[in-house]
Order: structure tokens, then sequence, then C-alpha cells
């Protein structure tokens, strides 16, 4: 019997980075896995994988600013599985740059992915949480909600996630409902990628400058923040909530 056995989690934004990490993670330690993403194919890759390791996933397309695709997903997860244990809101996307280059529909596209999708996906969840008196919600916010260069957009949409952490625990708490948030630092995935391809530096170039301002003198893997977040998705973290949890090589916030 696996940690999470007899749990359903809906991911969003599982089909790529430390999302399809997490999906590969929660499966492989029993949890029945709903990868969400707004591209469908790699979500489907994800599920296929973790289905011909003899796990149970669905792969869905949803953008998560559309209330109404985020619904039907969390119905269409229920409807299959039965119930909703584990929310995990992932999905997420970079339009760096200045403020007085900073357009309104970058600063829009990214709050609204971000953390409007959070609040949809946790909104949706909640309806299945709050009547069985058990839940888990993690977040994904990151070490740019405490300030970075060119990243307005993206560190108020993180920061903001923070505050919605704590303020869903209080409200969620009474009913048996944990809300957290993990924060990673230097992660090595596709967005880091294509900051590096931003700034016109290499990514291994890119990387090897960031290793020297972390403690741990090296950057990190999806898997790394998987497991985190997996801890605060499990009962043994059953009373852990309102948290934001960095995961960065060393100190933070």
């Amino acid at each position: 019997m696996g940690r999470f056995a007899g749990r359903v989690a809906f991911l969003t934004g599982a089909g790529r980075g430390i999302g399809a990490a997490t999906a590969r993670l929660l499966a492989a330690q029993g949890a029945a896995v709903a990868v969400t993403d707004r591209d469908l194919e790699p979500a489907q890759e994800v599920a296929a994988a973790i289905v011909s390791a003899g796990g149970r996933a669905l792969a869905l397309p949803v953008d998560v600013t559309d209330a109404g695709q985020v619904e039907a997903a969390v119905q269409r997860t229920v409807d299959t599985f039965g119930q909703l244990d584990i929310l995990v809101a992932l999905a997420g996307i970079l339009r760096d740059n200045l403020l007085f280059r900073l357009s309104e529909d970058d600063w829009d596209s990214v709050i609204a992915t971000h953390l409007k999708g959070s609040f949809l996906a946790a909104r949706a969840a909640q309806r299945y949480m709050v009547p069985r008196r058990y839940g888990r919600m993690v977040f994904l916010s990151s070490v740019s909600a405490l300030g970075n260069r060119g990243q307005a957009n993206y560190a108020a949409a993180k920061a903001g996630l923070q505050g919605l952490t704590r303020t869903l625990a209080i409200e969620l708490g009474p009913f048996g409902i944990t809300v957290n948030a993990v924060a990673p630092g230097f992660i090595e995935t596709r967005m880091t990628r294509a900051t590096a391809e931003r700034l016109g530096l290499s990514f291994e170039e890119f990387k090897a400058q960031a290793a020297q301002t972390i403690p741990l003198r090296r950057v990190g893997q999806p898997e790394e923040v998987a497991h985190v977040i997996a801890f605060l998705a499990s009962d043994e973290a059953s009373y852990v909530s309102g948290q934001v949890i960095y995961v960065a090589g060393g100190p933070r916030g």
C-alpha cells in the first residue's frame, strides 16, 4: 500500500516540469491522478507513463483562467475516480519584462494564470473536500515573490499566492483541509530555460551563474520540489497549514 493509497489528486500545469514530476510521484505512491494542462499532449504523455507503470491517471486539457473549464475538469475527476482529496495548483507562464516595457496584456495573463487559476481550482476543489471534511491543497509560489528584476507581474502573482495560502488555511481549516505553498528557487525547467534565452545566455551558462549564488552551489531539480509537495499533500503533514516552504538550496524568505 502506498502513501496515497485511496487518494485522488487533481493537478494543474502537470504536463511538464515540476507538475509532471509531482504527478508521477503521487501516482507512484498510490494516488489516482488527474493530469491537467493547457496543452493536452504533454498531459497525455505524463498520464500514459503513469498508467504504463501500473498507476491510475486521467489527462485533461484545462485553461485555468476559465472557470467553466476548471469546474468541468474537477467534476470529471470526481466522476472518474469517485472523490477528490488533493489539489496541487502549478499552472504558470512567464511574460518577463522591465516595468516600462511591460504591457497590460502581459500583466493580466500572468496574474490570471498563476493567481486567478489557483483561486478557481481551489474554489472548485473545496466543493468536494468540505462535505468530506478532508483535503490537501498545495500552491506553487516562488522565491520571486520576494522581488525579482524584470518580473513585476510574476512576483506579484507569486506573492499573492502566499496570501491566498494563508487565508484559505484559515477559512478551510475547520473542515479538515490544509493549505500550503511551496516556493522554489532556481529549478531546471522549461521556464528557467526561457529566462536564459531572454537574457541572451546559454542554459548551461545561466545555471552555472545561478549556482554560484546558491549555498548548495547547484540548481534544483523538479523531483526535489515534488517530494516537498508530496509531503504537504500527505497525512504526515496533517498539522501543517498556512505555511510557505522555500525549496531554494538555502535560506530564503
